[in-house]
């Protein structure tokens, strides 16, 4: 038998209370509902950037809804993406990235995780021996 839709009301949506990558606000939004999937929104704040990190096992769609930011990643973070409102991006489990916003103004990513809750391990710099720390449990 299909399971119950459920909502998530956008007033609704709080940063929690645990732990954070580095220079963003994460605020989970549909998290330990689905065993497959989970999601959430991501605020980078003018001028900050989040600590070089993965997300494991999971891959990682990212919508940019407001604001210009940039992903970097690749060897050593040379690669330089950009992301404005309406863009996409995929970053595949274990890619090593990171969050940037150069700006004046919020950016704001609605992320979208395979599994059940989003994990994030946060490294000590690129290719480096990372801390674990799994977000919104």
């Amino acid at each position: 038998m299909p399971g119950e839709v459920r909502v998530k009301k956008g007033s609704d949506i709080k940063a929690p209370d645990g732990p954070q990558t580095d220079g963003m606000i994460r605020m989970p939004a549909i998290v330990d509902m689905s065993d497959q999937i989970c999601g959430t929104v991501m605020i980078a704040k003018p001028h900050t950037a989040s600590a070089v990190h993965h997300h494991g096992d999971e891959d990682t769609i990212v919508y940019a809804a407001k604001g210009n930011g940039a992903i970097m990643s690749g060897p050593n973070g040379e690669k330089r993406q950009e992301l404005a409102p309406g863009d996409f991006a995929l970053i595949p489990a274990y890619a090593e990235h990171q969050e940037v916003n150069d700006s004046d103004e919020d950016v704001v990513w609605i992320i979208t995780r395979g599994g059940r809750n989003p994990v994030v391990e946060n490294l000590d710099g690129w290719g480096q021996s990372y801390q674990s720390r799994a977000l919104c449990r």
